[in-house]
């Protein structure tokens, strides 16, 4: 379990895939960890790209400080991730949260980005996150672990993947309480309807067509304010398309990659 110390924070990561091919960056969504990308990771290193991995501040094997956090921190730690391995430019994708890291990203640092995919995430979240974050203080990450899972995979994929819902269930409960609340505040205070209309870098966004957390109506806007962006809608997915679809993903992903060198 290799870990790198990036931004002041010890981050757990890890590389598959040949050494020589481009880097695409995989940016986790909030209460998961790098194993949510499981299902893309042989696609994308069979098509020749090394792919790293990483779980951000607050999840996974990588240290939890105290919130809050900002999505500016989160992009930051993204960016001191590339430096401590001497990256200076990547393919980035992220999910969810991951994605909100990667429109900071390529609002502020397009010179870092080969890419930019943007799936299943929101410009603006105007949930109820202190409620979200009052009662997971108070009754841990237990309260929130059956509701996700809803949310996250459509009624057919809990079906058809149980060993997937068990994995998921246990990355949920597994994510500090302390780094789900200080990522909630950085997702609670972002607004970034305005700043991606600065990127440049080519971007696709995808979306699952049943992801009601961060709809096709966030999607089609961010596609909407980054010009020449390319929207993709996964059919029979929701918040979580790469592991819902992972083959209709995974060929909407590589063929963007394969586009943009």
């Amino acid at each position: 379990m290799p870990h790198l110390d990036a931004n002041g924070v010890s981050h757990h990561y890890r590389w598959d895939g040949p050494e020589d091919g481009p880097v695409v960056m995989l940016s986790n969504s909030l209460a998961s960890n790098l194993s949510m990308w499981e299902p893309n990771v042989p696609a994308l290193t069979g098509a020749g790209y090394r792919v790293l991995r990483y779980d951000s501040r607050g999840h996974g094997n990588t240290a939890a400080p105290d919130g809050p956090y900002t999505m500016e921190l989160l992009a930051a730690d993204a960016l001191g991730l590339l430096d401590a391995l001497g990256l200076e430019r990547v393919h980035f994708c992220g999910l969810s949260k991951g994605g909100m890291i990667g429109q900071t990203l390529g609002a502020s640092h397009g010179d870092r980005l080969r890419s930019l995919t943007l799936c299943d995430t929101a410009a603006v979240s105007p949930l109820p996150w202190d409620e979200r974050i009052a009662s997971t203080r108070a009754g841990g990450m237990e309260t929130v672990v059956d509701g996700t899972l809803e949310r996250w995979i459509t009624p057919e994929g809990r079906a058809n993947m149980p060993e997937w819902v068990e994995k998921i269930r246990a990355m949920i409960l597994s994510t500090p309480v302390e780094g789900y609340c200080g990522s909630i505040a950085a997702i609670r205070d972002m607004d970034q309807r305005e700043s991606i209309r600065a990127i440049t870098t080519p971007t696709h966004v995808i979306v699952g067509e049943e992801d009601f957390g961060t709809p096709v109506e966030a999607a089609r806007l961010i596609h909407e304010r980054i010009a020449g962006s390319k929207l993709t809608i996964v059919p029979k997915a929701a918040h979580l398309s790469n592991v819902d679809q992972p083959a209709v993903f995974n060929d909407a992903l590589l063929g963007f990659l394969k586009s943009n060198g």
